[in-house]
């Protein structure tokens, strides 16, 4: 570029970078040269040599007992290994599975200077409010597993919790001719009236709804508090022929009709645990829907670094296709 505009390389620098004076023909010659050719600075190669940093904050649920979230966080480190070299650096913010711990944490999250922020939104109304008051700082968010934001204001990376409930009215109307019980079983912390579970069963709702011509599908539910298998007794499952678990608890389902021999009922859940896999194996739960929550951590913060650090325009959200898992097409990771 310097030898086309007959100039010295450090007046090019200067030009491109705005840096000292330069006279206006010079200027003009060099940005003709760079709209000809296309001239596009390497941000990365710049990143470099000045040894900037990028901190991003991890504001997630603790991971030690929560075999999902162990999954996110195995792909957000997967992505810390990969990028660490170009000056990323991850600072975690994880709080338990109570509301006190989640605002406690909040708040170490809004006294920290960080360049982007990859959040977990558990607690619905009290995320909503905490992202109003992020957003004072004008700090890039990506969102995973739930997409609380409203109208996209912020990035997404995850399920389409509505269709993932769609999917599974789909797989629970296949092959069947007669009239079916269908219990959806809702073992729920108080929290987990989020989006997501709200969203899963509002999508298998509607899935019948729009396909009214399934008039032999009658609908019950069932809500009890915590995981516990004394909470569940016989009359929930008299007569009832499906199961639709709109989260990652179907293993607790599956172990009562195991125990208590009862055959015939097809269930359909959530995500890869290992309890799950276990009944999915022996052919207690028929399906079980994957929403990659290694894949999710480890895209939330690829989408971080082509942000900030190639300074790139990716796309705000990005769904996370969902795989159904039988028993025939499950096969374990090799570790």
């Amino acid at each position: 570029m310097a030898e086309l505009a007959n100039v010295s390389p450090g007046t090019v620098d200067r030009i491109i970078h705005n840096r000292g004076q330069a006279a206006q023909e010079t200027v003009d010659k060099v940005n003709a040269i760079i709209e000809k050719f296309g001239y596009k600075r390497n941000i990365l190669a710049s990143n470099l040599a000045l040894n900037k940093k990028f901190h991003f904050a991890v504001f997630l649920p603790k991971s030690e007992t929560l075999e999902y979230w162990q999954s996110q966080v195995e792909g957000i480190e997967k992505a810390a290994a990969e990028f660490g070299k170009f000056g990323i650096v991850l600072d975690y913010f994880y709080y338990d599975y109570n509301l006190s711990s989640f605002k406690e944490s909040m708040q170490k999250v809004m006294n920290f200077d960080c360049d982007g922020l990859l959040f977990a939104p558990v607690f619905y109304e009290d995320s909503v409010q905490f992202l109003k008051e992020y957003d004072q700082k004008n700090t890039p968010v990506v969102m995973i597993d739930s997409n609380i934001s409203e109208e996209n204001a912020h990035a997404y990376v995850g399920q389409d919790a509505f269709q993932s409930g769609y999917l599974a009215g789909r797989l629970i109307s296949f092959a069947v001719k007669n009239e079916r019980q269908v219990l959806v079983f809702k073992i729920a912390r108080e929290i987990e009236s989020t989006s997501v579970y709200l969203q899963r069963i509002k999508g298998f709702y509607s899935y019948f709804k729009d396909h009214d011509e399934l008039t032999n599908f009658k609908f019950s539910e069932v809500t009890i508090k915590d995981s516990g298998i004394d909470k569940l007794n016989m009359e929930m499952f008299s007569g009832i022929s499906s199961v639709f678990v709109p989260n990652s608890r179907a293993y607790i389902v599956a172990e009562f009709l195991e125990k208590n021999n009862i055959k015939g009922v097809r269930i359909i859940g959530f995500d890869l645990l290992k309890e799950n896999i276990e009944y999915l194996n022996k052919g207690v739960i028929d399906f079980l829907i994957n929403q990659r929550p290694e894949q999710q951590g480890y895209l939330g913060i690829n989408y971080l670094y082509k942000k900030l650090v190639l300074q790139e325009t990716v796309e705000k959200i990005q769904y996370i296709p969902l795989e159904i898992i039988l028993k025939e097409n499950y096969f374990p990771a090799k570790r």
